[in-house]
């Protein structure tokens, strides 16, 4: 694997730096002078906050929110890493577009949009007599039917890694709206998110690996153990592009993209959980503002999920055991930033409302 530099067509675009000292005080005092004790929203304060700073806004309005659902399949699955096998992969794409899976059902609830992104999954969703060669809600940038197994050698050569980058970027451009919110599918890749957990972070790959879709204890040691030895393969693949294309997959190299150029833009980035998250590791090594852009839901059953977040210095909105990916724990945050926005926008203040503050 040669180094980061041979990866130069991947352009590094200046990140907006949203910390502007001058909205954040604006918006802190317009929080603080709201009908309520002083800092007694909690964290949806510090939300409304972010949200404001995110769209420069003191009125703050999240439009067209899309649910952006990325799928691959994983050579190293053939390792034994999962529960399950990698026809599941291609089964709840379907799923997926047929309405039935925990994503699709939140994003009908909630009004968001879902686009399904296959990346590299090893089955064709589109029938050979499609007429116009799509299907609604689908998305199809397959890079290859799956990953190479990287147990063998590099999960993805470097143009099909940077070749995912960009689609992840394209398809952001031709999305409508200000919110772009992170799901995944893909049997096989908690594996690779632990691997580049362990990679970036420096942290043993033992503390980085779980259950994934359900594997009991004696499974989760052999799973280790083959992810150890894929990190020894891959030892000099250190720098971010580097390590996802040895060990990441396809669609993790997709929401890359899909984080960065959304960030570009400053639409508000919901990550998900692990997975999800794995890319935003990946896009923060790169370019660092991105992280000023996501929100995160949740703290994943995962067990890795709760280091990425201590790396990210990232503080999730919910902690409730879920293990799902999908994007299903972004979809039950959405409320939350909704709230956030209207607290912000649409609650009186002690002066509009005649309401007596408290006493000096």
């Amino acid at each position: 694997m040669h180094s980061v530099a041979a990866f130069g067509i991947h352009k590094k675009e200046t990140m907006i730096d949203i910390r502007n000292t001058q909205l954040a005080q604006v918006l802190q005092t317009k929080l603080d002078q709201k009908t309520k004790p002083l800092g007694s929203l909690g964290r949806i304060e510090a939300l409304a906050l972010q949200l404001g700073l995110i769209l420069c806004s003191e009125t703050p309005h999240l439009r067209e929110p899309q649910m952006v659902v990325c799928a691959a399949d994983h050579g190293l699955a053939a390792q034994g890493v999962s529960a399950y096998p990698s026809d599941v992969t291609w089964q709840m794409v379907e799923n997926f577009l047929a309405g039935g899976a925990a994503v699709s059902v939140l994003a009908r609830q909630h009004g968001l949009n879902l686009t399904v992104v296959d990346c590299g999954v090893r089955h064709d969703f589109v029938p050979p007599n499609s007429p116009d060669g799509t299907r609604a809600g689908l998305w199809v940038r397959k890079i290859a039917p799956s990953t190479a197994d990287s147990s063998q050698g590099a999960a993805m050569t470097q143009a099909q890694c940077l070749q995912a980058i960009e689609n992840g970027r394209a398809l952001v451009r031709q999305l409508p709206g200000n919110v772009v919110l992170l799901g995944e599918m893909g049997i096989g890749n908690t594996s690779a998110a632990s691997l580049l957990l362990a990679r970036l972070t420096g942290l043993d790959i033992a503390q980085c690996t779980g259950a994934g879709t359900g594997l009991d204890a004696a499974a989760i040691d052999k799973k280790t153990n083959i992810l150890r030895q894929v990190l020894a393969l891959h030892a000099q693949a250190v720098q971010p592009l580097d390590a996802l294309a040895a060990l990441g997959g396809f669609e993790i190299a997709t929401l890359v993209g899909v984080i960065e150029q959304a960030a570009q833009e400053r639409r508000v980035i919901v990550v998900d959980g692990f997975i999800t998250s794995s890319a935003v590791l990946v896009a923060h090594a790169l370019q660092p503002a991105v992280l000023q852009c996501c929100v995160f839901a949740h703290r994943s059953g995962e067990r890795g999920h709760g280091l990425m977040l201590e790396h990210l210095q990232a503080q999730p909105l919910l902690d409730l055991g879920l293990r799902l990916g999908e994007g299903s724990g972004a979809a039950l945050a959405w409320p939350l930033l909704e709230s956030a926005c209207s607290i912000l926008r649409d609650m009186a203040s002690f002066a509009s409302a005649g309401v007596s503050e408290k006493s000096a």
